[in-house]
């Protein structure tokens, strides 16, 4: 079964990943930092971006795969997922910013939204109150 939302939303996580990285590693570098964060109150805000986006990302990846595969995929998982990859860049560009601000609210309230709706979803397909539509994958344990 081709899942396009799912394939757009896994890459969607690499390049964040990616982007997220790559700012740590230039911090890291600039610092000379091997380890940990060396102090840098900067880099240990990035650091924790990082780990933010690892504790969240993983869920709106299998949600969003488990509703493409019970053919409740489309525009509106589309957008959702979209929504919550931008608001993971939003989150970590607040996090640069040593107190509270806009741009770190939205990625927080942004990135809790979207899981609730995904998780919500998931559940009304589950009990069958939106049954998965006809043709998707149907996987039966004994």
């Amino acid at each position: 079964m081709f899942m396009p939302v799912t394939l757009t939303s896994a890459a969607a996580a690499a390049f964040i990943a990616v982007w997220l990285m790559v700012r740590i590693v230039r911090l890291r570098m600039s610092g000379k930092v091997l380890h940990g964060d060396g102090g840098d109150p900067l880099l240990a805000r990035r650091i924790r971006a990082q780990l933010n986006f690892v504790e969240s990302a993983p869920f709106v990846l299998i949600l969003v795969a488990a509703l493409e595969l019970a053919g409740r995929g489309g525009v509106w998982l589309t957008v959702m997922a979209g929504v919550f990859w931008l608001g993971r860049v939003v989150h970590a560009l607040g996090m640069d910013r040593e107190r509270e601000n806009r741009l770190r609210m939205a990625g927080t309230i942004i990135t809790l939204i979207t899981l609730l709706v995904l998780a919500v979803a998931a559940v009304l397909v589950a009990s069958g109150v939106l049954p998965p539509q006809a043709g998707t994958a149907r996987i039966t344990l004994i």
